[in-house]
């Protein structure tokens, strides 16, 4: 029997604004698609707490034993800033800044966005198409939506009939927005005049002479709209209907209303079960934006080469520190925050390696198997990171208490406690073991205070208690700290 039998998953709802029981379109098997970055700079904190949240989802559900089909895109192209702008997008504003190819620009961004993915320990989608590949599907999209009577040509550009889609189906179902109050709303825009009405959006967008990435079409040399891409991508490689549409929470409006609209009325049905949208990472408050520099990159981070936090920390802290919050939250960056998911995460990891020194008993003095469920209770409540993690900390007290003699374990439970804490440390929450991946730089800080330990000793033997508070409380001071026991002196980092 799989995993996924046994285990009743709960999945937050954008569209009907509830927690669902998930029930795949077909069984055993999930379908997934997540909008990719836009790769005209490196991804910020703030973009890569919606990937790492998406790469929970995908761990669990592999975990479950579902078969998962997990599509990611790259947007390499027709990234319209806003609908009444000239026609560039940010990708050629970078390739002329930089002086470089769009491609290059496009390549540039796509390996940092890779590379900072494997720092964080992240699984590669099963899928990850880009716009530029897949411009046949898009114009074939526009075509079938101008045939249905849902978008008209002006001047070599189409654009989507927001009003009549508005009529016939529902127009901002997702986001919650009534379009009447969206026209009340709306600015009066330059380029807007080949419109019908302000709010319909660009399916195909005629090039001006000066823009490098354009394509032939029906309609003129041009290139699609940003919003058509994870149409023509998503249905291609998950079916008209898919079972998750994931992004953050700002593309909620206009993009994924707009995914919607496009796919009703080409495929005559709601292409999605369920969506998905991650909240936001602030830094002082304020959203994390690269358009507005309020942002913080990773490799910034993992280096300390920044003016916002007091020294460096690491990817795998840097995950903790954001699943220590639920993916639907607002998380704020902060110095004090990060700081506090490092020791809590040394603890765990240290509780976590002394289980193999622990010596089973006749009989537990906890029930193991009702705390592992607890775990899954966790994840089946919306994928609810922080409470694992709680429970994670739980199981860490039991440990301390094993090993001070005042808790018992059966060997069974000894295995079970072992292969549970393994599974959501290192396989769902993907956390790496720092200290054992700096295993040299460890040896020689383990030298140098195992020789403080015993220069520490030697002074208790003298009755010199000022050096051995005095040495006990520098260590501390630096993030060692001190533990006496009956079998002699340890430490932890703090």
């Amino acid at each position: 029997m799989k995993l996924y039998e046994q285990q009743e998953l709960y999945v937050y709802n954008s569209l009907s604004k509830n927690k669902e029981k998930f029930k795949p379109i077909h069984d055993g098997s999930v379908g997934m698609y997540v909008c990719g970055p836009t790769v005209y700079s490196n991804v910020h904190m703030g973009n890569c707490r919606t990937f790492l949240s998406f790469d929970l989802v995908f761990r669990y559900f592999k975990h479950l034993g579902y078969k998962v089909r997990y599509v990611r895109n790259i947007t390499d192209a027709g990234h319209l800033e806003n609908e009444g702008e000239s026609g560039d997008d940010p990708i050629l504003k970078k390739a002329r800044i930089e002086k470089l190819e769009p491609m290059e620009v496009v390549q540039k961004y796509t390996v940092d966005f890779h590379e900072t993915m494997a720092k964080f320990n992240a699984l590669p989608p099963s899928i990850e198409p880009t716009a530029t590949g897949h411009i046949i599907e898009q114009i074939e999209i526009v075509s079938k939506i101008i045939s249905e009577g849902y978008a008209y040509e002006t001047n070599g550009s189409v654009y989507f009939d927001v009003n009549k889609f508005d009529r016939d189906h529902k127009y901002g179902k997702l986001s919650g927005r009534n379009l009447e109050d969206m026209v009340s709303n709306t600015r009066e825009l330059t380029a807007q005049s080949e419109k019908r009405n302000p709010q319909d959006f660009a399916l195909w967008k005629k090039a001006e002479p000066q823009h490098i990435m354009h394509w032939p079409s029906p309609w003129s040399k041009g290139f699609p709209g940003w919003h058509l891409e994870c149409t023509a991508m998503s249905t291609k490689y998950l079916g008209t209907q898919f079972d998750i549409h994931g992004g953050g929470m700002d593309l909620k409006f206009p993009h994924h209303e707009c995914e919607i609209a496009q796919a009703e009325v080409t495929n005559k049905k709601s292409p999605v079960n369920v969506w998905m949208h991650t909240n936001m990472l602030t830094l002082n408050g304020k959203k994390m934006s690269k358009s507005t520099g309020n942002s913080i990159l990773p490799d910034e981070l993992f280096t300390g080469n920044n003016t916002i936090l007091s020294k460096s920390f690491s990817p795998t802290v840097s995950k903790f520190f954001m699943f220590q919050a639920h993916y639907r939250s607002i998380l704020d960056f902060s110095n004090d925050a990060l700081a506090a998911s490092e020791k809590g995460y040394n603890r765990l990891m240290e509780a976590f390696r002394s289980l193999d020194s622990i010596k089973a008993s006749q009989s537990s003095s906890i029930d193991v198997p009702k705390w592992r469920q607890t775990c899954y209770d966790a994840m089946n409540d919306d994928f609810n990171s922080p409470i694992l993690i709680a429970q994670l900390f739980e199981a860490s007290k039991y440990i301390n208490g094993l090993k001070d003699s005042k808790e018992t374990i059966s060997l069974s439970d000894l295995a079970l406690l072992k292969k549970t804490m393994h599974a959501f440390i290192f396989d769902i929450l993907a956390l790496a073991d720092v200290s054992a991946e700096n295993t040299g730089a460890n040896n020689h800080l383990d030298g140098a205070v195992d020789l403080l330990i015993s220069l520490r000793n030697q002074a208790r033997v003298n009755k010199d208690f000022k050096t051995s508070d005095q040495i006990r409380d520098q260590l501390l001071k630096v993030g060692i700290q001190l533990k006496d026991g009956k079998e002699g002196t340890s430490f932890s980092l703090n």
